[in-house]
């Protein structure tokens, strides 16, 4: 999770003859498994309760396009089978109906299972697994490709230097700062860093992003490579204690909410539970 899976799809997409036709992404761990099946291959009026119009699901709005389906292990047993049907004859059955559709389209699966082993253990067809797994890419986790990191960086900050305050300053980042980015596990990947640069981004002091800025417990083993580290301005900074680090921050997110503590708790990626014990915490030991 959070590799950019979806966004390979849409490179696929974006460098193929179906570039000028739509991308429609579904998510099927987000879908309760009774419903997966009208939201992919929609449903006709009165087909069930709540059913009020005709819907073309997801297959029908991906017509001539390209269909994201993530987390594809999460399909049940159940409606493995109807997919199946639709890869190899290009025709559905909306919820309802017993009027088949056809539809052209393209096909992405995505999954962080290992579906060979979904296999063996009985929670995924093995002909489905076949009739999908014909052009296959495998994104490794961004802890087994650290020189990805340092572009990465250089590209969240772009992305969100203009919600910077004030506006127009141009935000770097020192050395250590990076070091510490590349010697992160990053259990959430590229999803996770992006989200620690977005806030450093909004809650640094001037215009460098500092080791205090980022919040991040050193815990990794991985580093970047010389060369990338070199790109970056040097400035030395004495960060003190992770504890100090994380205090100051706290207190400086509080600051910049004015006191909001549930809007502080969503720009540090916490809960305000965890807000609040932290606060006790500090009284505590002064």
């Amino acid at each position: 999770s959070g590799t950019g899976k979806e966004l390979l799809a849409r490179f696929i997409l974006k460098n193929s003859k179906r570039a000028n036709n739509n991308f429609v992404a579904f998510n099927g761990a987000a879908v309760h498994e009774n419903l997966m099946e009208s939201e992919l291959f929609g449903h006709i009026k009165g087909a069930f309760t709540g059913a009020e119009t005709n819907s073309p699901g997801y297959i029908g709005t991906a017509q001539k396009g390209t269909l994201f389906i993530d987390e594809i292990g999460e399909m049940p047993l159940s409606l493995q089978s109807k997919f199946l049907r639709f890869l190899q004859e290009k025709e559905y059955l909306p919820v309802g109906s017993s009027i088949p559709l056809k539809s052209d389209v393209r096909i992405i699966a995505a999954t962080n299972k290992n579906l060979e082993e979904e296999v063996k253990k009985g929670r995924f067809r093995e002909d489905l697994f076949y009739r999908l797994n014909v052009v296959r890419a495998v994104i490794p986790p961004l802890r087994d490709r650290p020189e990805d990191i340092p572009l990465l960086i250089s590209h969240f900050i772009k992305k969100y230097s203009s919600e910077a305050q004030p506006p127009g300053r141009v935000i770097r980042i020192e050395p250590e700062a990076v070091q510490i980015l590349c010697d992160y596990r990053w259990q959430g990947n590229v999803r996770e860093l992006e989200n620690i640069i977005h806030r450093a981004v909004l809650l640094a002091d001037g215009d460098m992003i500092k080791p205090e800025d980022l919040m991040l417990e050193i815990s990794g083993t991985e580093s970047c490579p010389p060369e990338h580290s070199r790109d970056h301005d040097i400035i030395e900074t004495d960060s003190g204690s992770l504890k100090e680090m994380e205090q100051k921050m706290i207190f400086k997110t509080l600051d910049r909410t004015d006191g909001n503590r549930t809007h502080a708790a969503r720009i540090l990626g916490i809960s305000v539970r965890t807000l609040r014990n932290k606060l006790n915490e500090y009284k505590e030991t002064h």
